[in-house]
C-alpha cells in the first residue's frame, strides 16, 4: 500500500481502502434492538467504550453528559501524583503524616486505610491504598502532604485536567466524597484521563493500579473492581459509588496488543455494574474485526514544512495503525491525514504534528496521532534560497 501524501493547499488526502465491516446498527443500536452486551439506557445512562490505540469509539451513550464521579475522582489524584513523581516533586519513599485536621475530617470516613492522627505513612502506600481500596483518608493525606492543603491539591487537579482537555470536568476534593455536585466529569473526559495515565506513566500504572487488594497494617482489603481476575487482560482502573451519584466505573483491559477503555455511570447497583462491565468489554473485543493498515514504524505519509531545512517531513504512528470494523459488512475505508500546516520548523523527532483519521460508513472514525519521523531544523540562508526555487516549480 503506498504511503499517504498530503497536498499543502488542502492539508489532507483521502485514500479509499477496501475492508470488511459489521452492520452499523451494532455500533449505534436502535432503541428496540440493542445488542445484549451493550448496556441499555435504563441500565447505564452514560456508557462509553473506546479503543485506546486508535481513539475509535466503539459505542457511546451521552459521552459528554456531566455526572458525579464519586471515587473515580481518585484517578485524577493518582494521575497528578504520577506527574509529580515524574517531575521530581514527589517521591514514593517520602513520608507524610496524618494531621489532626485531616484526621478530624477523614479518619474512618468511607473507604479507608485506617490511618490515625499523627500516623506516618509512605507515599508508596498511600498510592496503593488510593488505587486499590479507594482510601479516602489516603487521598487527603497525600493532598495535604504534597501541596500543603487539600485546596491547593484540588486546584492542581483542575489545572492538570484542563491541560488534558478535560473541559467538562471540575474537582472539589481529592477523593470524590459527595459535595453537592461541585465535583463532576464526563465519560469523554475520563477516557482522556485514562489515556494519559496509561500512555504517559505505563510503569506506574502497571505497578500501582489493578491489584486484587491491599494489605496495610495487617488489615487485608479486596479491590472491588468488577473486571480484575474475571475478564482476561483486565487491569482495572477505578470504581465509584455514592447515593447521589449511583455506581460508576472507569476500566480497561488489554488483549493481543489492543487496549479498550470503558466508562459506565448512573448504574443502579454494584452487581449490575459488574455484569455490564464484563459484557460490554467482551463485546468490544469480539464484535469487531481489527484491521491493521500500517505496521509499527511504517511511514504513513508526509506533511509540508515551512522555514525548515527540509520542505517536508515523514509521519509515523506510535504503533500499528488499526481500525475496528464490525464483522460481516463490506464497507470501504477512507483515510485522511489532517494537520494545521504547513508545519513550522523547528520540529523535533517524535513530536506529534498530525492526525490520521480513518472512516467508514456506519462506524465512528479512528483518529491516530502521527509523529515526526525525523527532526527538521530552522532554515538557514541557503535552505531558504533552495526552498524558494523549489517552490516556484512545485
Amino acid at each position: 500500500m503506498p504511503p499517504f501524501r498530503v497536498r499543502p493547499a488542502l492539508r489532507l488526502l483521502a485514500l479509499v481502502l477496501a475492508a470488511a465491516a459489521l452492520p452499523a446498527r451494532a455500533l449505534v443500536p436502535d432503541p428496540g434492538a440493542v445488542p445484549p452486551a451493550v448496556p441499555t439506557a435504563a441500565e447505564a445512562p452514560v456508557a462509553l467504550l473506546v479503543d485506546l490505540g486508535s481513539g475509535q469509539i466503539l459505542h457511546a451513550r451521552a459521552p459528554d453528559r456531566r455526572f458525579m464521579p464519586a471515587s473515580v475522582t481518585k484517578v485524577m489524584t493518582l494521575y497528578l501524583a504520577f506527574e509529580l513523581i515524574a517531575a521530581g516533586r514527589l517521591d514514593p519513599a517520602q513520608v507524610f503524616v496524618m494531621s489532626p485536621a485531616i484526621a478530624r475530617e477523614w479518619r474512618r470516613k468511607g473507604s479507608t486505610m485506617f490511618l490515625d492522627a499523627g500516623e506516618q505513612v509512605r507515599v508508596d502506600d498511600l498510592l496503593l491504598g488510593i488505587a486499590n481500596v479507594s482510601a479516602n483518608d489516603g487521598a487527603a493525606v497525600l493532598a495535604e502532604g504534597q501541596a500543603g492543603s487539600v485546596a491547593a491539591w484540588t486546584a492542581a487537579m483542575n489545572r492538570t485536567a484542563l491541560g488534558l482537555g478535560m473541559t467538562g470536568s471540575h474537582f472539589a476534593s481529592p477523593n470524590g466524597w459527595p459535595d453537592e455536585g461541585r465535583t463532576f466529569t464526563t465519560a469523554s473526559d475520563l477516557v482522556a484521563l485514562a489515556r494519559a495515565l496509561i500512555t504517559r506513566h505505563p510503569d506506574k500504572f502497571g505497578y500501582y493500579i489493578g491489584r486484587s487488594g491491599f494489605d496495610y497494617k495487617g488489615i487485608a482489603q479486596v479491590n472491588h473492581d468488577p473486571m480484575i481476575g474475571r475478564v482476561p487482560g483486565a487491569d482495572g482502573i477505578k470504581t465509584g459509588f455514592t447515593n447521589e451519584a449511583g455506581f460508576s466505573y472507569l476500566g480497561t483491559a488489554r488483549r493481543d496488543g489492543q487496549r479498550l477503555v470503558l466508562v459506565l455511570a448512573g448504574v443502579e447497583n454494584g452487581r449490575l455494574r459488574a455484569r455490564l462491565a464484563k459484557a460490554y468489554v467482551e463485546w468490544g473485543f469480539t464484535a469487531f474485526d481489527r484491521r491493521q493498515l500500517f505496521a509499527p514504524g511504517a511511514v504513513v505519509g508526509e506533511a509540508r514544512v515551512q522555514d525548515g531545512d527540509a520542505r517536508s517531513i515523514a509521519l509515523r504512528a506510535a504503533g500499528p495503525v488499526t481500525i475496528n470494523l464490525p464483522k460481516g459488512s463490506d464497507a470501504r475505508l477512507a483515510a485522511t491525514i489532517r494537520y494545521d500546516g504547513p508545519l513550522r520548523a523547528p520540529i523535533a523527532a517524535g513530536q506529534e504534528v498530525a492526525v490520521l483519521e480513518v472512516t467508514a460508513r456506519g462506524v465512528a472514525p479512528a483518529r491516530i496521532p502521527l509523529y515526526a519521523a525525523a527532526p527538521v531544523g530552522k532554515a538557514g540562508p541557503l535552505d531558504r534560497i533552495v526552498n524558494a526555487v523549489a517552490g516556484i516549480f512545485s
